[in-house]
Parts: structure tokens; sequence; C-alpha cells
């Protein structure tokens, strides 16, 4: 029997609260008979890992991050300077920073895939961690490619350098895409790949069929995603009082955690349910398993998340995976999973009133709440499977013959 074809699976700070989607794919890495080693960047902070498989992934994980200053000394003759220079020729001296930061990592991650025949590395990132992918490349390292989760600003400098080197990249939304080949179409590789992220849609499905709110009964609302201001939990619990306010029963469940694992934004969001008179109608769950949020999915009415640009939303896909009626907010790259009226409803972000209305419009409506159940399942079912990312990897990394978008 052939050995398996070995990946290097490069994700900062691995594995985090919201890291079930890359766990999902190194599932169906290995279902497809590659192997995925394992690497990242530094481990999270403990509040913020929650899964039952996170003892596991954690256990396989080399942290490229705990590299002693012996290692910088050993890799800056091996860094490709010329590049280095004319790409970064304009940069801030935060590039130059995080070149010195990467270069250790980069020896080290060139070490381990030639002595363990990983023939090529994919940086889930455009940050740092792309950096490493990018410089352990040009030391003799193996080929890479890496993926866009969301806007470039928010991954820092030396993109250029980053997406030059790269043998194919994976950008999540058709949005993405555009926006980088007008920021820099000389520089990105050859092969361009919309492929968003996707969930387990076997794992993520009902047992029994979807029930609607009674009129005028009880309505749980649930909320899934990293307590951070950008995600408009205030939002939600602005239009929370007004349902109840209105002589509405309903209640919220909100799960995620802030990213100092509990000692940050959750303190904000703690005050604020308590000057809105809702302590006894939300709960912070804080960050929960898989397993955790599908029973949370499960016996919820209506999933709720007000995020200000959210770049896709794989707590959406989750959510109409298990036939939920789903609120998002017409921003960022949301609309390209959601189509209003059709298979969810899109508001405008931070509009509490709005998002008090499609509540209501829902609960209200027990025919449109079957009918965005059933054809929310579908359309995820349809584009959004964790499979098909998997397939994409092993397209590029493997095969020569890859059509880019």
């Amino acid at each position: 029997m052939a050995a398996p074809r070995k990946l290097g699976y490069l994700v900062p700070q691995f594995p985090g609260q919201t890291h079930i989607f890359f766990w999902r794919e190194i599932r169906e890495l290995e279902m497809r008979g590659i192997e995925p080693v394992l690497f990242s960047t530094l481990p999270p902070p403990p509040g913020l890992i929650a899964h039952n498989w996170s003892a596991e992934a954690a256990d396989r994980t080399d942290y490229l991050g705990r590299i002693s200053p012996l290692e910088l000394l050993a890799a800056l003759p091996a860094l490709p300077w010329r590049r280095l220079i004319r790409l970064g020729c304009g940069e801030k001296l935060q590039f130059w920073k995080d070149v010195m930061i990467a270069a250790g990592p980069a020896r080290v991650l060139a070490q381990r895939c030639r002595s363990e025949g990983i023939s090529h590395v994919h940086a889930h990132s455009c940050g740092r961690a792309a950096l490493i992918a990018a410089l352990c490349h040009d030391m003799d390292g193996p080929p890479y490619s890496l993926t866009l989760h969301g806007p470039l600003a928010d991954y820092g400098p030396g993109q250029r350098f980053k997406w030059s080197g790269a043998t194919f990249a994976t950008i999540i939304t058709r949005k993405l895409i555009d926006e980088m080949q007008a920021e820099m179409p000389d520089a990105l590789p050859q092969t361009i790949l919309l492929q968003p992220m996707g969930v387990d849609t076997d794992r993520l499905a009902r047992d029994t069929p979807y029930v609607p709110a009674a009129p005028g009964g009880p309505l749980r609302l649930f909320c899934c995603a990293r307590l951070n201001v950008v995600k408009g939990h205030e939002d939600l619990l602005a239009a929370v009082r007004q349902l109840r306010d209105a002589g509405r029963d309903v209640t919220l469940r909100i799960a995620g955690e802030d990213d100092a694992g509990g000692t940050g934004y959750r303190k904000t969001l703690e005050a604020r349910i308590a000057e809105l008179g809702l302590g006894e109608a939300v709960t912070l769950l804080g960050a929960i398993d898989a397993d955790a949020v599908r029973d949370e999915l499960l016996s919820a009415h209506i999933f709720v998340l007000a995020s200000y640009g959210e770049p896709l939303g794989v707590a959406y896909m989750e959510a109409m995976s298990c036939e939920v009626p789903t609120i998002g907010t017409d921003a960022g790259g949301v609309p390209e999973l959601i189509t209003d009226g059709t298979d969810g409803r899109l508001v405008p972000p931070r509009d509490p009133n709005a998002l008090a209305s499609a509540i209501i419009e829902i609960a209200d409506a027990p025919e449109l709440a079957l009918r965005l159940s059933s054809h929310g399942r579908a359309r995820v079912v349809a584009s959004f499977r964790a499979g098909l990312g998997a397939e994409t990897l092993i397209k590029g990394a493997f095969d020569d013959h890859v059509s880019g978008s």
C-alpha cells in the first residue's frame, strides 16, 4: 500500500474556540487518504479551548512559536533577502519585525517538511502564519498555499511577499476575490480558488423535525460567536429588550467567549445585560464544544447573529444545517450565503429595530419559519459542506491541473 501523501496544515493559535471548521477539514482530508501534519504558531489562551477534540488536536500540533533565539540566528543567512527587500520596499517597520519573528519557525518548518516527507504546506491565514510558510519555501521547504478568511487589512503587512510565492490561494467569498484582484493583481498566484468554509452537514442535522414557536408562546433565541463588539451582541440585547417590553416571552442564549478568555469584552456585555434588566432572559454560555452548540441549535426557535461585517459566517451555516431559521446582517460576505427571504433573513447591521422586527416576523408566521428552515438546510448541503474544502486543498496541493477562478 502506498504511503499517504502528507500536507503541512498551519493554523494560528490552534485549536481555538472558532476552529471547529479546521478540525472538520482535517478529518475530511484523512478520509480521502491525505495525512495532515498539524502546525501552529502558539496555543490559544486556556479559556478559549472548548471542544471535546481540543486535547487531541493540541497533542498533534507542533507549535512553531516556541523557537529559541538561536534558531533565529541560524535562519538569518537563509532568508531570501533580495525578494524581501524588493517586495518589502515601502513596508512598515512591523513587516521587518514579523520577518524576524517568523524566520526561526520557518527554518524549523522547512526541516520538519524535509525529514517527514511533507510535500506541501497550506496556511489557513494571511497573517504571520502565511509569512512562516512563505519563508519556509524560500529555505528549501515545499511549495505553499494560503487562505484569505476576511478583509486583507486584518492580516498585517508584507502581503505582496506572502502571496507572490504561493502556488495557489483559496478565498472564501467572491467579494473578497474581487477586492484582492483590485488590490494587488500583479502579486497574486496564477490560481485563485473560491472556496468557502464548510460544515459537517451529516453531524449538524436534526433527529426530529423542526417545530416553530407557537404564536404568542415562549420564543427561544440562540447566538454563537466570540464575544467582540463587532459581532453586534449589544444590538441583539437591545432587540430582546424591545421584544420583552412588547410583552414577548423571549429568552436568548449566547455561546462564545472574548479573546481574553472571559476577562475582556464579556465584562462589558455582563454590565449591559444588567443595565437592560435582562439577567433572567439572557445567558452567556462561554466557549462551549461543538456537541453543545448542536444541542443549543436543536432547541432554538431562531438563530440570530447581528455581526457588523462577517466575512461569511460558519455560525450561520451551522444553524442553517440544523434547519434553524437564521437571521444575519446584510454586510460583508453574508449575502453570498443567505438570500433574504429565501433561506434566511438579512437585516442592516447596527439596527436593533430591524432585528426585532425580523424576529417577530418569523415568530408570528410558522409557515415562514418552516420554509426558512428547510431552504436553509438545502442551501448549506448544496454549497457549504466541509468535504468541499478538503477536495479543493487536495487538488491544489497534489494535482497538476487546477482550474482557477
